[in-house]
């Protein structure tokens, strides 16, 4: 194999056991930081001798290994080795004497709960939310601080200085790397989806910059939670968001023209939909409804997405299902922005005025002061019961609230148009 062969090998073999290597030895060492440092040991040496030697026949096992050794010489000279680690090194030895065929095995003992340990331990509500997405995105994720950083639009040190002071924070809070149980485990898990739901929310609607959508954002956060989904799958609201985040990422392609601009649900291809997406979301709504007769809040929202996924056309969507299933998602969440769909729902179901109805009754919520969607959602409302002037004037507001720059045309667009419509008649 060429040394361009090689490369590429190990590129993509660490990409897809990353995280599975640092989870493994974040077990055995109790510090994420100290595992991915011995990943990365393990790494660089692959980078070393595999051009030279060949890759090996089991290069994840390989790189198991050799990371393990690195933890295992940290554990001594730290005076820390019990008789499980010894037990551990001398296996290895002994192994690596004899060839060791059987090397992938033993090594990939509860690599399941590992796996799981460092998502839970990437998300632990003692980080900031930042610090936990850009930790998970790089230790579980497996992506470089530099794709981190482009995604959000915020600078390389900016992102360094977030993992390593995340890092540092969960090992003086003496965090355990573990699954935790009972109570503590749910209020864990809403932390691990709330921040697998932000990563792809910055993909689906970016908030800053030049381009509406991030689609490696949302495909990385899809790709997470699959992993959760199949390490929970008792777990009704790790599929419900795997349900969203499939059934919203169909209309990827839908959601942009030629030109980047953004096109409204109503106005997309539904062609341009991806069924596949499609369908593997609403089979994993279905798992999620039959695990808990009792919705929750991410199967309440994968149901709504499910309606617009079914219905054919835009003017065939069962509008005052939504708006039903609003309605409970804030009962059991209460949450101005979930008041304000609702609203949208209500218009499209009984009206613009219906609608705007509850609109008026968010303008003095101080969660959606800056909120851009508030005075778009109004300006819509408003231009549709002939308002005009009011129209424009919220649309204008709107576009200046917005800090990404697709929307802030679009805004200024349809201001524009609205005003140009009056003049006409």
């Amino acid at each position: 194999m060429s040394a361009t062969g090689v490369q590429k090998t190990i590129e993509a073999v660490w990409r897809i056991e990353q995280a599975r290597i640092i989870a493994a030895i974040a077990r055995m060492v109790r510090d994420v930081g100290l595992a991915e440092e011995f990943a990365q040991d393990a790494l660089v040496t692959a980078l070393a001798q595999w051009p030279e030697k060949g890759v090996p026949d089991k290069p994840a096992a390989w790189l198991m290994a050799t990371a393990k050794r690195r933890a295992i010489d940290h554990l001594r000279r730290a005076k820390m080795l019990d008789r499980k680690h010894g037990q551990l090194g001398y296996e290895l030895e002994i192994e690596q004497e004899h060839g060791g065929p059987d090397i992938e095995a033993a090594l990939d003992d509860d690599i399941g709960d590992d796996l799981l340990s460092l998502i839970f331990t990437a998300c632990h509500p003692v980080l900031t939310a930042e610090a936990r997405v850009a930790l998970t995105l790089r230790l579980v994720g497996g992506l470089t601080t530099q794709e981190i950083a482009r995604a959000f639009l915020v600078p390389e040190p900016t992102v360094a200085q977030r993992i390593v002071r995340a890092k540092r924070a969960l090992s003086e809070a003496g965090v355990p790397f573990e699954v935790p149980r009972g109570t503590d485990r749910a209020e864990r898990l809403s932390s691990v989806l709330g921040v697998l739901y932000l990563i792809f929310n910055e993909g689906y609607s970016a908030t800053a910059g030049e381009d509406l959508i991030r689609p490696q954002l949302c495909e990385e956060a899809m790709r997470l939670g699959r992993i959760l989904a199949g390490l929970t799958q008792a777990e009704p609201e790790v599929h419900g968001l795997v349900a969203l985040m499939e059934i919203q990422a169909s209309r990827l392609k839908a959601r942009t023209g030629p030109d980047g601009e953004p096109i409204l649900l109503a106005d997309q291809n539904r062609g341009q939909w991806d069924r596949l997406l499609i369908r593997r979301g609403l089979a994993a709504l279905d798992r999620a409804e039959a695990l808990a007769p009792q919705r929750g809040p991410y199967v309440l929202q994968a149901a709504i997405a499910a309606c617009h996924a079914r219905a054919p056309a835009a003017d065939a969507t069962d509008w005052p299902k939504i708006a039903a299933l609003y309605l409970a998602l804030a009962q059991l969440t209460p949450s101005p922005v979930i008041e304000l769909n609702r609203a949208v729902a209500l218009a499209m179901a009984f009206g613009p005025q219906a609608g705007l109805d509850l609109v008026d009754q968010l303008l003095d919520e101080p969660a959606l002061k800056s909120y851009h969607l508030l005075p778009g959602v109004r300006g819509d409302l408003l231009a549709r019961l002939g308002r005009v002037e009011e129209a424009r004037a919220e649309l204008e507001r709107a576009a200046a609230l917005t800090r990404n720059e697709r929307e802030r045309l679009m805004l200024l667009s349809r201001a524009t148009a609205i005003a140009g419509s009056r003049g006409s008649r």
